[in-house]
């Protein structure tokens, strides 16, 4: 049986049938920013009208199409639900066994002024979690330490998914870039030396961007200096290993360098307008230890879980692979968007013994006992944890759905070849077009793999450097992370924000748009140059 070939103009006209692959997004979008329309019916809804699109329009096979639907919500419920489940249940163990209350005592006791704490926390800390473990993880950890803190639900889940951009595109020590020179062929080193050029001055804005938007534009400039110490502290680092070394520890290397000059520049300074509050001189040492060992061992774990060495190793063990029946190597990508036709894999992994999650588990039962919280201790908060869970694993694997649909129909494609019709503005709609292709699927790895071959493709039929757009794809990506469905979804979740998913696009849907555009107008900058 010969493989279905992907449709770019099933239609026969490029405007409207850009118009009916964009449609599934923007129902979902648009019933999630409605105050009438909970996330996990967005999803569903978002999910159905993608299915019937593939279908109709584009002439996908029913079976390869509802096959698709289930590979994506696999891959929704794992890794990405697996994540969330187990940051709950620590989560919960650190609430209920006093480590948070410790945690909010110390902080105090580096700051008592809430701009810096979230810039400590969601920025510099955040920025850890993405280089050890990616996919998720940060945003949900930062936006459940920030309410533990004191900071309201709305207020951590939007500005933890703001903080977490600068840090991607080398998240999960440096998959993205990886994954991008797989599919493209370009030097790994070469990439991660170009995404060095474009990201950098956006990690010394996004601190400065992130307490703006949580006290005003006045108010964030009483801290000025504290902001260009944490950006500072992270961008040159991030520029100078992703040069000259490569993508795999840069945002572990940045995010330390940022966590401590930051630390260390509190000690000699406390900003003076009324925002700020006299910090104690030094908290015990039984309070530090007991406020960071959950994070400490969670720390440990996702980084150990992160090395090539370990993954290898537990993926030998055990990682069964699943070749999707009705869809693997059934689907066609063709010319423009690929060199070469090639049919399309699809594989679902479980490598349960590998994935994030499991290293989050396994160091909540770790932190857990440390904390004495004894088997039944562990049962009760992980079974309050799955409740928690419920409603956001269904919307996750049902927005996944859409991603998969939508990817093996050809539909994001019909979506990027827009993009690259815009000529010599393309270095900067090529940017956006990343942002779009995390804003669809959610990772930053995937948008890659996506729209990898066609950035390069497209920048050699324009006489473009194909390095940069293939960075920008990466770089441009990083902005939209902050208004997927899966992260908003995940930071609802974390914070018990959930079923007003709709309320944070609203709130965080500008800044991505903003930021965005900026990085494609450096780009431009750069193409020119």
């Amino acid at each position: 049986m010969s493989a279905w070939p992907q449709p770019y103009n099933p239609l026969g006209s490029a405007l409207l049938s850009t118009l009916v692959a964009a449609l599934p997004v923007a129902l979902l979008l648009g019933a999630l920013a409605s105050h009438k329309v909970r996330a996990h019916w967005a999803a569903l809804l978002g999910l159905a009208s993608a299915l019937v699109i593939a279908v109709t329009v584009s002439g996908m096979p029913v079976a390869a199409a509802a096959a698709a639907a289930a590979l994506g919500a696999a891959y929704g419920l794992f890794p990405i639900g697996w994540i969330l489940v187990n940051v709950l249940f620590l989560y919960r163990l650190a609430v209920t066994h006093g480590a948070f209350d410790a945690l909010q005592e110390h902080i105090a006791h580096v700051t008592g002024d809430r701009r810096l704490q979230l810039v400590l926390v969601a920025f510099s800390l955040g920025a850890f979690f993405e280089g050890a473990a990616g996919f998720g993880t940060p945003v949900a950890i930062t936006s459940a330490l920030l309410v533990g803190l004191g900071f309201a639900p709305l207020e951590s889940a939007v500005l933890s998914l703001l903080a977490n951009t600068a840090p991607v595109a080398f998240g999960a020590l440096g998959t993205p870039i990886i994954a991008l020179s797989g599919v493209t062929g370009l030097d790994v080193h070469a990439l991660s030396a170009m995404v060095a050029r474009q990201l950098p001055p956006f990690s010394l804005i996004v601190p400065f961007w992130l307490v703006a938007a949580y006290v005003g534009w006045r108010r964030m400039l009483a801290v000025w200096p504290a902001l260009l110490v944490a950006g500072a502290a992270f961008a040159i680092p991030q520029y100078l290993v992703a040069t000259y070394h490569g993508p795999w520890l840069v945002d572990i290397v940045a995010a330390l360098c940022s966590m401590a000059a930051l630390g260390v520049f509190l000690r000699i300074w406390t900003p003076r307008d009324v925002a700020a509050s006299p910090r104690p001189a030094g908290a015990p040492p039984l309070q530090v230890r007991r406020a960071w060992m959950p994070w400490i061992v969670l720390a440990i774990f996702v980084f150990a879980w992160g090395t090539p060495a370990v993954k290898t190793r537990l993926n030998a063990i055990s990682a069964p692979t699943i070749e999707v029946p009705a869809l693997h190597l059934t689907i066609e990508r063709t010319p423009p968007v690929v060199a070469v036709a090639k049919p399309e894999a699809a594989i679902f992994t479980f490598n349960w013994l590998s994935a994030t999650g499991t290293a989050i588990l396994l160091a909540g039962v770790v932190a857990g006992l440390i904390m004495r919280a004894g088997p039944r201790g562990l049962v009760t908060a992980y079974g309050d944890a799955l409740r928690r869970a419920r409603i956001p694993l269904l919307t996750i694997a049902a927005m996944f759905g859409v991603g998969f649909v939508m990817r093996y129909a050809g539909l994001d494609a019909i979506l990027g070849l827009a993009f690259a019709r815009t000529g010599r503005l393309y270095p900067f709609f090529g940017t956006m077009l990343g942002w779009l292709g995390v804003a669809l699927t959610g990772s930053d790895t995937s948008s890659n793999v996506l729209f990898g071959s066609l950035q390069v493709l497209t920048a050699n039929q324009l006489g473009i450097s194909a390095v940069l757009m293939a960075a920008a794809n990466s770089a441009g990506g990083v902005m939209g992370k902050m208004i997927d469905a899966q992260s908003i979804v995940v930071a609802g979740a974390a914070t018990g924000f959930v079923g007003q998913e709709g309320v944070i696009l609203r709130r965080i849907f500008w800044h991505s748009l903003a930021l965005a555009s900026l990085v494609g107008l450096w780009v431009m900058v750069l193409a020119a140059a």
